[in-house]
């Protein structure tokens, strides 16, 4: 970066996905400088932020050169290798969140011996390390049996509901180590958005319902609808008690399953998430803008509502790479429609975008948020 020069404090994202990218949004108006590790220059987050360097995040000496000069550093997703961020922050660079914390964001099952010995509702769980120990758990336990990949799993990816014996077997042939847990029979899917600065300040977003297909989140409405006050400010306890006790610092979003029985902690993620992207228009701080003040340690900023309902649809590509042409129609038929781009190549069933619309009456807004991802992902009317 020859003759550049940082004006404010500089954040440095390793990875550079759509998460960095919407993040630059955050920091343009709050002062920040962002420096990401991208692999190559045509990710998402490469093509619009100045600062990009070229690297490997799984490389100690790459990791090392890409902090020097950063305030803080922080990451878009959960792949770093553990010993390397351990590394980092013992050469006196601010890493958030720390080694000690992300870990149960990368390894599922030392997440669940950590929240089940805090007390955090679990489904029954155990590390197996063969088909025959897998199907003594469901014995025990009940058919179905979901077995998770220990690591590297998401949208719904490493992730095997097994009915049979066989289905155990063929999620075993997949050659990674695996752990098992018991089917829950749940009503909907939560998410919980907190986040934790390093002395300790903490904040909750309101409570979300996300719709899965295929194991995609394909929409976030906000607040989760007919959801018991008690029972939100369950969850939102539930998920600040996690972010506290696991030592998080930046954000941390807690995905749970609702069942009649409670809640029951599913997954964790510690960075900005698809479930929170409806912040940027609906919320007084977008889930973007308080990662960087809590990795800072800024004082957090406000995660109330700016409308009584937000709903947020996901752009999956389809068949027609050319989104653009159907911008026209979207626009000009409903105004109030935020329409983001990730900036990357169109392909069946990827994330490419998201759509938000807000508004007072969650049908309506709901109809509002289809048509438009419907008609941009694949030129159809809803």
């Amino acid at each position: 970066m020859n003759g550049y020069s940082p004006i404010g404090p500089v954040v440095g994202i390793v990875g550079a996905g759509q998460l960095a990218r919407m993040t630059q949004q955050a920091a343009i108006a709050l002062g920040i400088e962002l420096r990401v590790l991208a692999g190559t220059p045509d990710e998402s987050a490469a093509r619009v932020i100045v600062d990009t360097r070229i690297g490997d995040y799984r490389d100690l000496a790459d990791l090392r050169e890409f902090g020097k000069g950063c305030d803080a550093i922080t990451f878009d997703h959960e792949h770093v290798p553990t010993e390397h961020i351990r590394a980092l922050a013992e050469a006196g660079l601010q890493v958030h969140p720390g080694a000690d914390a992300l870990v149960h964001a990368q390894d599922k099952a030392v997440m669940r011996e950590r929240l089940t010995a805090i007390g955090a509702p679990c489904p029954a769980w155990a590390r197996v390390s063969d088909a025959a120990e897998a199907t003594a758990f469901a014995a025990e336990h009940g058919w179905p049996l979901v077995l998770k990949a220990v690591r590297g799993g998401y949208d719904g990816r490493g992730v095997w509901v097994c009915r049979t014996e066989a289905e155990v077997t063929e999620a075993f042939a997949a050659g990674v180590p695996l752990m098992a847990e018991a089917f829950v029979p749940f009503e909907r899917e939560l998410a919980v958005l907190v986040a934790r600065s390093p002395h300790g300040q903490g904040v909750s977003y309101p409570v979300v319902e996300t719709v899965q297909q295929d194991g995609i989140c394909v929409e976030v409405l906000a607040p989760a609808p007919g959801l018991d006050p008690e029972e939100a400010a369950q969850a939102q306890r539930v998920a600040l008690n996690i972010a506290h006790e696991l030592g998080v610092t930046g954000l941390l979003a807690v995905e749970m399953f609702q069942t009649a029985g409670g809640l029951v902690v599913n997954e964790l993620a510690m960075r900005p998430h698809n479930s929170g992207h409806w912040t940027i228009e609906g919320a007084r701080t977008s889930q973007f803008e308080q990662h960087l003040r809590a990795v800072l340690d800024l004082p957090l900023g406000s995660p109330s509502m700016t409308a009584p309902v937000v709903v947020m649809a996901n752009l999956l590509g389809g068949d027609d790479p050319d989104l653009f042409k159907r911008y026209e129609h979207v626009m000009a038929h409903d105004p109030g429609v935020k329409v983001h781009f990730y900036g990357k190549e169109v392909r069946p069933g990827r994330k490419i975008g998201h759509v938000t619309v807000t508004g007072d009456d969650l049908t309506a807004v709901r109809a509002r948020a289809r048509h438009a991802a419907v008609h941009l992902a694949t030129g159809e009317y809803t």
